[in-house]
């Protein structure tokens, strides 16, 4: 049997229906994304996903409801192993603190292998290819058609 990798992440919806976007680079690599990533082992679903948004947004959330879970093969672009991904609509319990950027890549001043930048992308304007791996564009596809 091969490995999993189960990832978390959370759709913030902000009042003008715009959702929260990471952007970032590791090791090199750009990628976009919603906010969220791996579980840790022995940590459920709802907590991974609290302590995602602690740790990238320094911002706690409330979750919502249970959006999407990967229902189609795909392999992990971190860690290999079959990919299992779950989305959750999340709400902000207080106004976020982090830089909000309106360019894509916005690292300036951030030094290291590892960058992160957040930005609000309206939804009726996000494209599958606004965000980089093919199940957050799979969400995407929802998203548009989902009344929130």
């Amino acid at each position: 049997m091969g490995n999993f990798n189960v990832r978390v992440y959370g759709l913030l919806i902000n009042e003008y229906q715009e959702v929260l976007l990471s952007d970032e680079e590791e090791y090199g690599k750009r990628f976009i994304k919603f906010p969220g990533g791996g579980l840790e082992y022995g940590e459920g679903l709802i907590a991974g996903l609290k302590r995602e948004f602690l740790e990238e947004c320094d911002l706690a959330v409330e979750i919502i409801r249970h959006f999407y879970t990967t229902d189609f093969f795909v392999e992990s672009v971190f860690g290999g192993g079959q990919l299992i991904a779950v989305y959750y609509i999340v709400k902000a319990k207080a106004d976020l603190k982090i830089k909000i950027s309106h360019k894509v890549y916005d690292f300036e001043g951030q030094e290291g292998k590892s960058k992160q930048s957040f930005r609000w992308v309206p939804i009726q304007q996000l494209q599958k290819d606004t965000v980089t791996f093919p199940v957050d564009q799979y969400v995407v596809e929802l998203l548009k058609v989902e009344k929130l």
